[in-house]
């Protein structure tokens, strides 16, 4: 099982369609995408409502700059880091462009609700805030 994190907290997931792998079906609604994967290369189809990025470890950071080649190309759907992220990583998550966070019930228990929350202001504490500040 899994828990997904948005800046209130732990949230019940909400999304039911499941995810296709880049080049399924036309009618895809949502991608799950590998760390591996060249964001340049994913088609971006105005039916695709969320696209769910990879994480395979807590040192693999790929996944941050995937979320943000896919906003600067325009993706304005749900974006979703998923896999093995920590509560210290969410605000960083948060500012590369994803909306949420999914984490496996092992690491939720690990990391609970009040430790990512404690991140959820994500725009107030950043270092370039504080410099013109």
């Amino acid at each position: 099982m899994t828990q997904l994190i948005t800046d209130a907290g732990f949230v019940e997931d909400d999304w039911t369609q499941g995810f296709c792998e880049p080049g399924a079906a036309n009618d895809c609604r949502a991608l799950h995408l590998t760390s591996d994967r060249q964001p340049e290369e994913v088609l971006l189809p105005e039916s695709l409502e969320m696209i769910r990025v990879d994480f395979p470890n807590f040192a693999d950071g790929r996944g941050f700059g995937i979320a943000r080649a896919l906003r600067l190309r325009g993706f304005a759907g749900r974006l979703r880091a998923h896999g093995h992220l920590i509560a210290d990583q969410y605000a960083m998550a948060r500012r590369a462009g994803f909306d949420e966070v999914e984490v496996t019930d092992e690491i939720a228990a690990r990391q609970p609700e009040d430790q990512w929350r404690f991140r959820a202001d994500w725009q107030a504490h950043d270092y370039q805030d504080r410099l013109r500040g």
